[in-house]
C-alpha cells in the first residue's frame, strides 16, 4: 500500500528537515521525502492507496509520552475511590485506557509509557494497557524498595549479582526500563521512618538512597538498558528539597539518569511563605552534569488526583485532599501506593509558585531534547492539557497574561516574567519526538527518515499553538490513518478514533538475555523475599500476545559493560 502526504510542511529535527515536501509512506513504513507535486494535492479516499492533503498543515513523526499514569494498581485504586467524583470511563482526570488511547490520538500522540510498573501486578498493567486502542505502549519495571535488591545492596553482594536481578525482573515484566520511587524511602514507612533523606540510612537494611541510586544507575547502564534509571527522587513536594535533588544527580557517578516530574523537587525554602523557586540551581547542575536529562511534570490548575507509589510522602499529603478521602495502601508487601484527590488552585500561593517553576525549567533547559513534556498525568494535570502547555511555552505574550493571573506573591517570586524565551516549532518536535525516542531507544521511531515505521501526525495550523496541537487532522499509525478531523466521522465536533485502531496495539520492550544459571539462581532467591515465585511473576512472550492482548516491539539492549 502506498500513501502520499502532499505538500505539508515537514518537520524532523534529527535529519534538519524542515520544509514544504510529500511524504511517500510504503507498506506502513517511510519509503522517502520528496518534492512537492507542482500539480498541487487533493484528499481522496483515505481506505485504499491515496493522497493525504497536507497544504497549511504540519507533518511531524507521531508524538511520544514518556510518562503518564494510564494503566497499573494505581490507576485502577483511584478509579474506585473517586467514582463519585468522575464521569466513569469518559473523566478528564483519570480516563479509562480506551478513551485515554482516544484523547491521545486525537492530538496526534502515537506511543505512552507508564512509568510504574510494580512487578507483582505487571500482568494487570499490561491487561489494562492493551486496552489503550491504537497507541504503542510500555512499562518502566519499579525497583528500589523491594526488599531482595536491599537485602543484597545491604550486603553488598557482587554488582553482576545485582545486574542479574535487575536484569531478570525487567524481562519478567515485559518492561523497558527501571524506576525507582523515594529510594529506599517506601520500604522505610514500613517501620514508621517518615523521611529518608538521600543520605540517611535504612532502619533495617542499613543502605542509602544515594547507594540504591548509585547501584541501579550502574546495573541499568552495564546490563544495557538505552533509557537511564528513571528517578523520582527523595523529599518530594518539601520545601529545600532542591539539595535532595542535587544529592541524587551527584549518586549518580556520572552514570546517565533521569529525573522525573522535577518541578516537585526543585524547592527552595526562602521567603516569607517558606518556599521559593530552585530552577536556576537546577539548571546549573543539568550544565554541570550532562548526564542528567528530566522531565517536568507541570501542574495546571483545576480538578485532578495524585496517585504515587510514594507511600510516605502521600500520607503526609493526605490532609490537603480535595474532597476529603484518600487511599494509602501497601501493594503485596512489595511497594507502596498513595492516591489523594487534588485541586490547584490558581490564586493560592503554593500552587501558583509551582506552576511557574515549571515553566522557568521548560524555559531555561536550553537543550529541548533533554527535558521532556509532561504533567505526570493525572498529578500535575490531565495530559490533555498538553496543548494548552505548548501554547505557554511557544507564545511569549500568552504566557504574560496568565503570569498576570495567579497569585502575586508567586509571580512576584517567579524568574518567569523575565524570561522571554518562546518555543519553536522545531524545538517543540524535538522535544516530545525525536528526543523521548532517543532516550528510550526506541529506534527510529519518533522521526520521518527513510524506514521508519509510519507513525504520522498531520496537524492544521490554526491561530494558536493551542488549536493547534488540540485535534490533528490526520493521525497514522504503521501507515494506516486511524484517527484525525479528517480521517473519520466526527461527533459533536470532536474528531474520532477509527476501529482500525483496535488491532495496533503494541508493547514496546528490551529484549534482555540472562544466562541460565542466573535465571535459575534468582527464580531460587526470589521466594525468600518477594511475595510470590519467580516464574508465576513472570510473563511469557506468548502470554502477552495470546492472553493479554498485545503484540511485542522488541529493541536489542546496548552491549553489556563489564
Amino acid at each position: 500500500m502506498r500513501t502520499f502526504i502532499r505538500g505539508g510542511r515537514l518537520i524532523d529535527p534529527s535529519q534538519g528537515l524542515d520544509r514544504v515536501a510529500d511524504l511517500v509512506i510504503v507498506d506502513g513504513r517511510i519509503d522517502a521525502v520528496q518534492s512537492p507535486d507542482a500539480t498541487g494535492a487533493a484528499a481522496v479516499d483515505v481506505s485504499s492507496d491515496h493522497a493525504i492533503d497536507a497544504r497549511d498543515c504540519l507533518v511531524m513523526a507521531g508524538g511520544i509520552d514518556v510518562h503518564t499514569h494510564i494503566g497499573g494498581g494505581k490507576v485502577a485504586l483511584a478509579r474506585l475511590l473517586l467514582q463519585d467524583l468522575t464521569d466513569g470511563p469518559e473523566s478528564e482526570f483519570l480516563p479509562s485506557p480506551t478513551v485515554a488511547a482516544q484523547r491521545y490520538l486525537q492530538m496526534g500522540y502515537t506511543s505512552c509509557f507508564e512509568p510504574a510498573v510494580l512487578p507483582c501486578n505487571a500482568r494487570a498493567a499490561h491487561a489494562e494497557m492493551a486496552l489503550a486502542h491504537g497507541l504503542d505502549t510500555g512499562g518502566y519495571c519499579l525497583l528500589g524498595n523491594d526488599d531482595l535488591l536491599l537485602q543484597m545492596i545491604g550486603d553488598d553482594v557482587p554488582q553482576a549479582m545485582v545486574n542479574d536481578y535487575v536484569a531478570a525482573m525487567v524481562a519478567a515484566t515485559q518492561c523497558i526500563a527501571v524506576k525507582v520511587v523515594n529510594p529506599g524511602g517506601i520500604n522505610a514507612f514500613k517501620y514508621n521512618v517518615r523521611d529518608l533523606d538521600v543520605d540517611t540510612p535504612h532502619p533495617r537494611y542499613g543502605v542509602t538512597p544515594s547507594k540504591i541510586i548509585r547501584t541501579l544507575c550502574r546495573a541499568v547502564y552495564e546490563i544495557g538498558l538505552p533509557h537511564p534509571l528513571h528517578v523520582h527522587c527523595s523529599n518530594l513536594g518539601v520545601p529545600g528539597n532542591i539539595a535532595s535533588t542535587i544529592k541524587t544527580i551527584e549518586a549518580a557517578d556520572g552514570l546517565p539518569i533521569h529525573l522525573t516530574h522535577v518541578q516537585f523537587h526543585c524547592y527552595g525554602d526562602d521567603g516569607p511563605y517558606g518556599m521559593s523557586s530552585a530552577a536556576q540551581q537546577l539548571v546549573r547542575a543539568m550544565q554541570k552534569h550532562p548526564n542528567v536529562t528530566v522531565d517536568v511534570g507541570q501542574i495546571m490548575f483545576g480538578q485532578t488526583v495524585t496517585i504515587s507509589g510514594d507511600t510516605a510522602h502521600q500520607c503526609a499529603n493526605h490532609r490537603h485532599a480535595k474532597p476529603r478521602k484518600s487511599a494509602l495502601v501497601d501493594i503485596e508487601c512489595e511497594a507502596g501506593c498513595g492516591v489523594v484527590p487534588f485541586r490547584y488552585r490558581r490564586r493560592q500561593f503554593v500552587h501558583s509558585l509551582q506552576w511557574a517553576i515549571g515553566l522557568e525549567l521548560f524555559l531555561m533547559i536550553d537543550d529541548p531534547e533533554r527535558v521532556f513534556l509532561t504533567t505526570d498525568h493525572p498529578n500535575g494535570a490531565p495530559f490533555t492539557s498538553y496543548p494548552h502547555l505548548i501554547r505557554l511555552l511557544a507564545d511569549h505574550s500568552f504566557r504574560e497574561t496568565a503570569l498576570a493571573e495567579i497569585h502575586t506573591d508567586a509571580a512576584a517570586a517567579s524568574d518567569l516574567s523575565g524570561l522571554d524565551r518562546q518555543y519553536t516549532i522545531n524545538e517543540l518536535v524535538a522535544m516530545t519526538r525525536v528526543g523521548p525516542s532517543k532516550i528510550l531507544g526506541l529506534g527510529d521511531t519518533g522521526t520521518l527518515r527513510p524506514g521508519a515505521p509510519a507513525d504520522v501526525v498531520v496537524y492544521p495550523q490554526r491561530s494558536t499553538w493551542d488549536l493547534t496541537f488540540a485535534h490533528a487532522k490526520y493521525v497514522l499509525k504503521s501507515g494506516r490513518c486511524i484517527a484525525g478531523t479528517d480521517a473519520s466521522s466526527t461527533a459533536n465536533g470532536r474528531p474520532q478514533v477509527s476501529t482500525a485502531a483496535e488491532s495496533l496495539h503494541r508493547t514496546h520492550r528490551v529484549d534482555l538475555s540472562l544466562d541460565t544459571a542466573a535465571w535459575k539462581s534468582i527464580v531460587r532467591r526470589y521466594p525468600q523475599a518477594g511475595a510470590a515465585a519467580f516464574d508465576r511473576l513472570a510473563i511469557s512472550d506468548d502470554e502477552m500476545r495470546t492472553q493479554l492482548g498485545s503484540a511485542l516491539v522488541n529493541h536489542a539492549p546496548r552491549p553489556r559493560q563489564r
